[in-house]
């Protein structure tokens, strides 16, 4: 296969970007006390580790159609486009960085076209009404090692963003983060020179992650370990979240 033998040869290429270097703060606090930043950030007690950037969560979040749906670990939904396995865990800021389980994950992102479900929008390929749909959506609630699972696409991209999945997690119905996912560049511009991606392309309306409105503050503790799969043709994803919960 084109595809499978393609991917396979960027194995050792491929670039696992840090996750979590901005976890490694230390305060001189109280190991009793949970420190919070001027800027909101959230630190553990013993200081190993701080909560994930907050980012926006537009511009197609679909606040009205979570039911139980898109209670799923496939979110193709029948969708072309190279492989992607998402393993996220969340963990607590406020147990010292511990696991966090039954906390509820909920992920979306475009398709290889850049478009999204639940939305009428207008990219390359003219406007698409997916307003009834739901595809790259769902949720899942973490186990017992505070992780959940999905089975999707690498997203594609549109006007004035850079590759990413959005995330929020929530804790007893409580939303304690909203969040984005950042995906190495060198892989990215790998993934959009394949047949199944060629027709839309390289991103040229965002470079890079300093001229993204999202990440242009850095992506320290958003960007995701991505690797190949050399059994599904695609790529394994994994993040570490921290939430103050």
């Amino acid at each position: 296969m084109e595809r499978k033998s393609f991917i396979k040869s960027l194995a050792v290429a491929a670039i696992s970007a840090p996750a979590l270097t901005e976890a490694c703060k230390k305060h001189s606090g109280s190991v009793n006390d949970t420190e919070t930043s001027a800027t909101g950030t959230t630190t553990s007690p013993d200081g190993s580790c701080s909560t994930t950037n907050s980012e926006t969560d537009g511009p197609y979040p679909l606040y009205t159609n979570r039911g139980s749906a898109l209670n799923r670990t496939d979110i193709t939904d029948g969708k072309t486009g190279i492989p992607l396995n998402i393993t996220l865990t969340i963990k607590n800021v406020n147990t010292n960085c511990t696991a966090l389980s039954g906390a509820r994950v909920d992920i979306w992102h475009c398709d290889k076209d850049g478009y999204y479900s639940g939305y009428s929008n207008s990219g390359y390929l003219g406007t698409q009404n997916n307003s009834s749909l739901i595809f790259c959506r769902g949720y899942q609630e973490t186990d017992s090692n505070g992780q959940v699972k999905f089975t999707s696409i690498y997203p594609g991209w549109y006007t004035g963003r850079i590759t990413h999945i959005h995330a929020q997690i929530y804790v007893n119905n409580n939303l304690k983060l909203t969040t984005q996912i950042a995906f190495p560049e060198a892989i990215t511009k790998a993934v959009y020179a394949t047949s199944l991606y060629s027709a839309h392309g390289q991103n040229t309306s965002v470079t890079s992650f300093s001229a993204d409105n999202v990440f242009s503050d850095g992506t320290s503790n958003e960007m995701a370990t991505v690797t190949v799969n050399s059994t599904t043709g695609g790529y394994d994803l994994s993040l570490t979240i921290y939430v103050s919960a």
